[in-house]
């Protein structure tokens, strides 16, 4: 019997994070004893997205349009410019309520050991849109880990002798630790008692 269109789902589920060869091989039985309708749905949804999600021109973060929603909107305060690492994290500060300005997202950090640098992530384009004339304020919130202090560091240094003036959030999150998994009480908390960076 000929298998390999299974091994391959199998072998396409393991890209996912924290998906395993054990954990792919049980989604993959389920999808096709089970859900063949649910199945379907995925492999439409995941076509459509790859087709139509694209990175917002002003914040970079996933969207169908040029201009993002929240990017577009006149409630949102243009002078403040929150720097996230990850669209997951820009949903978390979000979720605080203690945050109504715009957004910046680096879709990663700098990690020389993962070949990710300042090129890498392009944050030229970051550079040119704190410096729009507008932005008074950019709120660094990259994770406390080495990765997000050495990028937050990295941009402090690279905004500062152009006048804008950076925050970081204060450490109510803990060491090591990442935004996706910080409660909204700690995070906004931490976002009120962001401080100023560099001299």
């Amino acid at each position: 019997m000929n298998s390999s269109g299974l091994d391959a789902l199998i072998e396409a589920l393991r890209c996912l994070p924290g998906i395993g060869p054990k954990s792919a091989q049980r989604l993959a039985y389920h999808l096709m004893q089970h859900d063949r309708a649910g199945a379907a749905r995925l492999g439409e949804s995941i076509q459509h997205a790859l087709s139509a999600v694209r990175h917002c021109q002003r914040c970079n973060t996933f969207t169908e349009l040029d201009i993002c929603e929240r990017c577009a909107s006149p409630r949102r305060d243009p002078e403040l410019l929150c720097v996230v690492e990850t669209p997951v994290d820009m949903n978390m500060m979000e979720q605080t309520l203690a945050y109504q300005g715009l957004y910046y997202v680096l879709m990663g950090k700098i990690s020389p050991l993962d070949g990710i640098g300042p090129r890498q992530l392009d944050l030229e384009r970051l550079l040119t849109r704190a410096t729009d004339g507008v932005v008074r304020e950019v709120i660094l919130a990259t994770n406390y880990t080495n990765e997000g202090e050495a990028t937050a560091h990295y941009i402090t240094a690279m905004l500062k002798p152009r006048g804008i003036g950076v925050t970081r959030i204060a450490r109510g999150i803990p060491v090591g630790g990442e935004l996706e998994y910080v409660d909204s009480g700690t995070l906004a908390q931490a976002l009120r008692e962001r401080k100023s960076l560099g001299a």
